[in-house]
């Protein structure tokens, strides 16, 4: 489990695509300070298994399924990626409950200065996710733990204050790139309990409504 607060900047060094899935090698140092073969590291929110470490680097294999719903495969040699590690048994939950599970790619609309080393960012969501966003609610970018403080019509605005822009690696996104996204998983629990309250019982939501809930 990760929590969406960005360790360490990465650069790709390379990445090598097979005939099913792909290898890269990510350039870093912190990360690594107690990682061993089979460990996880969130790369750009996806949770990754580190093989072959090296000596300020390590490579994991990208699966047809993560090259599918991820931005991974777009990477080349000299992409900046966020980098976490799992959370430990003992740390602070600082963003939320982040699983590394990519639901799908959105597009970046825009990244607009708000003053004060403030941004505004702009991401339009693949439709099958729109129902996971609300006002206020969590959302993962990239592996960056965010807020939703707008959504209309399938695009969410959020607030990026100073820290965030300097430490990941937004300040290097622009129009047209997609961002990796993971929505809120407890969102997705009430939306499946939910659902069976209405299959089994015939309760539905708009019942509930109607008798003031």
């Amino acid at each position: 489990m990760f929590t969406g607060i960005i360790e360490e900047l990465g650069r790709v060094e390379s990445l090598e695509t097979h005939a099913a899935g792909a290898r890269m090698r990510v350039a870093c140092r912190k990360v690594l300070e107690d990682s061993h073969t089979g460990s996880s590291i969130a790369v750009n929110g996806v949770c990754l298994t580190a093989v072959d470490i090296r000596d300020g680097s390590f490579a994991a294999d990208l699966a047809p399924e993560t090259l599918k719903r991820s931005n991974l495969g777009q990477l080349k040699a000299g992409s900046l990626v966020n980098l976490e590690r799992p959370m430990s048994p003992s740390g602070r939950l600082s963003g939320h409950i982040v699983q590394g599970h990519v639901d799908g790619a959105g597009e970046l609309v825009s990244l607009e200065p708000l003053g004060a080393g403030n941004w505004w960012l702009k991401v339009r969501a693949p439709q099958e996710l729109d129902r996971y966003l609300v006002f206020k609610g969590s959302i993962t970018i990239d592996g960056i733990s965010l807020t939703v403080a707008d959504i209309a019509a399938g695009v969410m605005g959020v607030t990026i204050i100073p820290h965030t822009f300097e430490n990941t690696n937004l300040r290097t996104r622009r129009a047209g790139d997609l961002v990796n996204l993971e929505c809120d998983i407890i969102a997705k629990y009430v939306e499946k309990l939910v659902g069976r309250l209405e299959t089994d019982s015939g309760l539905s939501v708009e019942k509930l409504r109607e008798e003031g809930f």
